[in-house]
């Protein structure tokens, strides 16, 4: 089995599990990634997804190149992940526990939220192979850490480690490997004490509004504002605030 993918209430767990090829992706991997995302999104008892790799050595060390690019197995029906992960409207964290490379870096930059492993490390080599990062890494990285030094990593290839990543704000948070999960599954809680439909609003509004001007990006969010407050989830938030309870979230 080359992807994991476990449902513990409302947490899904996706793991790839390659561990023998650094998790590294041939397009069967990054096909069943693709669905599962879609099954993720579909899932209404599922709110947030913890994704990572198996081992300790690497999250995913990009794509496999000798599968996809020399013997090209499977790239007659070749899907990636990265347009499932556009669509998704539910949060994913990232647990980076090793090398996050080429494909692999693009695919935790498609997260909202990274947590990495000391021992982390982060690069896009595609340059040294005559390509490009061809899933976000032009577009997304740029966005998120200072355009020179997302430049300079696209340009030589060379990887950083994840006191840098931190420092720049490619991750959120590093901890030791051995509590990587542990802190996932704590950002998960917290997220999960959330309204849901307020949590997928949100992270529709707040991406969406990156590529608008503020004015334009006000009125969207005013629209989810107002369309939220019709919600059964809105009303129960407010009762239950104002009888001191916790709330029971319907989704509706």
């Amino acid at each position: 089995m080359k992807v994991i993918f476990e449902k513990k209430s409302a947490v899904a767990y996706v793991t790839i599990n390659r561990p023998e090829r650094l998790n590294a992706c041939d397009f069967e991997t990054y096909g069943r990634l693709a669905e599962i995302w879609t099954e993720f999104q579909a899932d209404r008892d599922l709110r947030v997804a913890i994704f990572t790799g198996a081992g300790d050595r690497a999250f995913c060390a990009g794509s496999d190149i000798k599968s996809n690019y020399i013997e090209r197995t499977g790239r007659e029906n070749a899907r990636t992940p990265y347009a499932a992960m556009l669509e998704l409207t539910k949060p994913i964290i990232a647990a980076i526990n090793g090398h996050a490379n080429g494909g692999g870096l693009e695919q935790a930059l498609a997260c909202d939220i990274r947590v990495a492993a000391e021992h982390a490390q982060f690069g896009l080599g595609e340059v040294r192979l005559g390509w490009l990062p061809g899933g976000g890494g032009t577009q997304r990285l740029p966005r998120l850490i200072p355009l020179g030094r997302a430049l300079e990593m696209l340009y030589t290839g060379n990887r950083i480690g994840a006191a840098d990543a931190l420092r720049l704000g490619l991750v959120d948070y590093v901890v030791p490997m051995s509590g990587l999960i542990a802190r996932a599954e704590e950002i998960a809680a917290e997220i999960c004490k959330s309204a849901p439909l307020a949590v997928q609003k949100i992270k529709e509004v707040a991406l969406r509004g990156l590529d608008l001007p503020l004015a334009d990006g006000l009125r969207l969010e005013h629209r989810a504002y107002q369309a939220l407050t019709e919600t059964d989830d809105a009303r129960e938030g407010a009762l239950a605030f104002a009888e001191k309870r916790s709330p029971d979230w319907k989704g509706k």
